[in-house]
């Protein structure tokens, strides 16, 4: 579908500036917790602390810094319904009792996939079960916005679409609508809905914030909303960041008028909703300040098997011949487990992979890669369960490399890998979310405790970039190394 098309039926752009949006977050004094189910939800924004753990205690170190919104690393993207609801609750509970202390007052965001896929409605679900549980408080709306302009997810008309060169398509017809766990047949957003509550919700029933109110301005956002109650849910158009802002000061509106709001978010919400700017990429000399070269390697690891990542796999082994490649066979690792011989793959056979990589990384980057044919299965919980055990081989192989030979720098590629390779390979607890690498896109995380303290973490989501992206944040991150590696073409944006 021709973009321009989609959108003759609406007003023009307005624009609104992030100061504006940022004025209102700072009279409400409300914090955004962004319960995030993979790292990948925070490449859209900048100095916002982000936890891989959910104590009282890990709250109070992320309130105490001030920030407008906190992120928590949940990963139940790869955990099964009851332990995905079941670490919802104690996210909910911890906040809740550490704010209380703080004097806080708290926003609740659920962080899913722009392409549609995860735990949905059960996270907003048990999140609202949660809060009525613990404050008596109940939701009126859940709004949900899977909009990403950045990575190319535009909603037009309560149509979830994916920017590409012949246009506009819509999401159910991608790759991403066809995974094994959470697969969709619906692009509309209120079809969506009635598709995922299995009819608990009708799409009549689903409340369109379409770009006619969107762009007409704060109020008539919140009068669509005056009479949602019951959790209704609430899905909006956003072609840009503009409408995203305006979005947000009708969303403020809505809540000073008294509405209690949940939120089911695409990454760049969270930006919008708190005014901050688009910060630029980091350059090599903002991740690696000073003026000496930085010797021995970085290590990528690539776990995500949707075909634009297993393309930007390749323009990096092309992009980077010296690079050393090595490759975790799945086969191998999930075969290991069903026959009990080694339940998690971690025997002689990643050991041998390790020392590979130790040697390597003395000298040259490490290109660490699941093997590219996907084993999977019809069954949704058995696809789970294949996911698990490969990240675990993969964590195997990223704390025993951390152990022996620190890289410079560590990318995890794709939304399960980039979330166990954090809090397990790394054994990050607490990080800063420094930027983006990439414009809008892809971010590297500064972890402030454990093994892997001080060494640049960059989270990729599988979904993102065109074909050479991986291999120019690779560029930035070893522009300083010693040695000299081939120059990729820089013209094509991600």
């Amino acid at each position: 579908m021709d973009e321009r098309l989609a959108l003759a039926p609406f007003p023009a752009p307005v624009s609104v500036p992030a100061a504006d949006v940022a004025r209102c977050v700072t009279e409400s004094g409300r914090i955004l917790v962004v319960l995030d189910d993979d790292p990948t939800g925070t490449q859209s924004v900048a100095d916002l602390p982000v936890l891989t753990s959910w104590s009282e205690a890990d709250f109070d170190w992320a309130f105490a810094r001030g920030s407008a919104a906190i992120y928590v690393l949940t990963n139940t993207r790869s955990l099964s319904p009851a332990d995905a609801a079941e670490r919802n609750r104690e996210i909910v509970r911890s906040a809740v009792a550490a704010s209380a202390r703080h004097g806080l007052a708290l926003g609740f965001v659920s962080r899913g996939d722009s392409t549609l896929r995860g735990h949905y409605p059960l996270e907003t679900d048990v999140i609202a079960q949660t809060l009525e549980e613990l404050t008596g408080e109940l939701i009126d709306g859940v709004v949900i916005v899977p909009a990403f302009p950045d990575a190319g997810r535009v909603t037009i008309g309560g149509v979830h679409y994916m920017r590409g060169a012949d246009g506009l398509t819509p999401v159910a017809e991608t790759e991403f609508a066809q995974d094994s766990t959470f697969g969709y047949t619906h692009s509309d957003l209120p079809g969506y809905v009635e598709e995922k509550t299995l009819g608990r919700v009708t799409a009549d029933d689903v409340v369109v914030l379409h770009l006619g109110i969107i762009r007409a301005g704060a109020a008539a956002v919140a009068d669509a909303l005056d009479a949602v109650s019951g959790s209704t849910p609430i899905v909006a158009d956003a072609v840009s960041e503009d409408d995203l802002r305006l979005l947000a000061l009708g969303l403020d509106e809505a809540e000073r008028r008294g509405k209690a709001l949940l939120y089911r978010v695409g990454p760049p919400f969270v930006r919008a909703r708190i005014g901050q700017e688009k910060r630029e990429p980091l350059t090599s000399a903002e991740i690696f300040p000073g003026t000496e070269s930085h010797p021995g390697g970085g290590l990528i690891v690539v776990g995500s098997h949707v075909g634009v990542t297993t393309r930007q796999l390749a323009a990096l082994r092309t992009a980077r011949p010296l690079a050393a490649t090595v490759e975790i066979d799945v086969a191998r690792v999930v075969g290991a487990r069903q026959t009990e011989t080694d339940p998690v793959g971690t025997g002689d056979y990643l050991g041998g992979l390790v020392a590979e990589i130790v040697s390597n990384l003395r000298h040259t980057d490490v290109i660490v890669h699941t093997s590219r044919v996907l084993v999977k299965t019809d069954d949704p919980e058995a696809s789970l369960q294949i996911s698990r055990d490969v990240s675990a081989a993969v964590v195997t192989v990223v704390q025993r490399t951390l152990a022996a030979s620190p890289p410079r720098f560590v990318i995890a590629k794709g939304g399960i890998t980039s979330s166990d390779v954090a809090a397990f390979g790394l054994g990050i607890r607490h990080a800063i979310v420094r930027g983006p690498m990439l414009p809008g896109i892809v971010s590297l995380w500064e972890p402030t405790d454990g093994p892997a303290a001080g060494i640049p973490y960059i989270v990729f989501a599988g979904n993102v970039g065109d074909d050479t992206s991986l291999a120019r944040v690779v560029e930035t991150l070893s522009a300083h190394t010693l040695t000299s590696f081939t120059t990729i073409p820089t013209g094509v944006p991600a």
